[in-house]
């Protein structure tokens, strides 16, 4: 026990650098795929610097970090195996394969925007980083508060600070468009 606080603060520092590494990510992606839309020579040039920092990024930040992440906190677990019995643990757990399905999906769309196909709008990526967010406010109000009894508050919570992500996104995209005319 008495490393317990060393593996928890590492636990918590590789969180909080592999949700850094999603949070940029998608925002990389964003902008490699509207470098796509501009003119030669400049999108070549564009592309090329976008996938040498994607590459550095996910390679040697988010999935390093992810997986030590994901190492403390079985080494937390192992240490601490009452948590497993507590319901809010349940649910923390059930938002980590979440974000594991996130940055697996992350992952796709990382490989085909490194062979140059585009199958998502700039937009869509930009609503897509939200995702990272909520899964974040969930986690981290579940860790604090430990109490997944009132989850459905929980869920109405996140449901409406996606709404309002949704209704931020929508009046931002109204400036962009203002903006280019």
């Amino acid at each position: 026990m008495e490393y317990y606080n060393y593996i928890k603060s590492l636990h918590l520092i590789f969180v909080i650098t592999w949700f850094a590494g999603l949070f940029y990510i998608v925002r990389l992606f964003v902008y490699q795929i509207e470098a796509n839309e501009k003119p030669s020579p400049e999108r070549e040039i564009l592309q090329k610097q976008y996938k040498i920092m994607t590459y550095r990024l996910w390679y040697i930040i988010t999935w390093p970090s992810a997986v030590l992440a994901i190492i403390f906190a079985l080494l937390l677990l192992h240490l601490m195996p009452a948590w497993l019995q507590m319901p809010w643990m349940h649910v923390k757990l059930g938002f980590v394969v979440l974000l594991i399905a996130y940055q697996i999906k992350c992952h796709l769309i990382y490989k085909e925007l490194q062979n140059d196909v585009f199958n998502y709008s700039s937009n869509f990526m930009r609503l897509w980083n939200e995702g990272a967010t909520i899964i974040l406010f969930a986690v981290v109000f579940l860790v604090i508060l430990k109490n997944a009894f009132n989850w459905i508050y929980g869920v109405i919570g996140i449901i409406l600070f996606s709404v309002l992500i949704m209704l931020g996104f929508k009046f931002y995209k109204r400036i962009r468009e203002k903006n280019k005319s």
